[in-house]
């Protein structure tokens, strides 16, 4: 005796129809959240890989123990040149990543503008 394959066929149909309804709660919920931690552990990450808090704690600190009147004018110059270079790097990576979540909320918004402008 044959089986109706009906019974699957509905639950692969309610799977559908349960990720289209699911979709928008987890991408502002779940998968906001899962990007966020993601940009976050990148924007620390970079700031380990250039040192700024380093070079900001370290500022005053003559280099080399050089501790004349020169060698620490020289160490706090070049210091404060590598503290805002390296801080604009960083600013520049903060406000990157802030532009991607902004895109990351706005794209299914965007997209649906795309879908209605092309069915008007």
């Amino acid at each position: 005796m044959e089986q109706s394959s009906f019974p699957r066929f509905g639950k692969v149909i309610f799977a559908i129809i349960w990720d289209f309804v699911y979709l928008p709660i987890w991408w502002y919920s779940r998968g906001f959240l899962d990007l966020a931690n993601r940009l976050w552990r990148f924007i620390k990450k970079r700031e380990a890989s250039l040192g700024f808090s380093v070079w900001l704690r370290n500022i005053f600190v003559p280099m080399y123990g050089q501790s004349d009147f020169a060698g620490r004018l020289i160490s706090f110059v070049i210091r404060f040149v590598q503290v805002i270079f390296r801080g604009g790097f960083l600013l520049f990576l903060i406000l990157l990543t802030v532009v991607v979540l902004i895109f990351y909320l706005l794209l299914p918004l965007l997209i649906w503008l795309a879908i209605w402008h092309q069915l008007s």
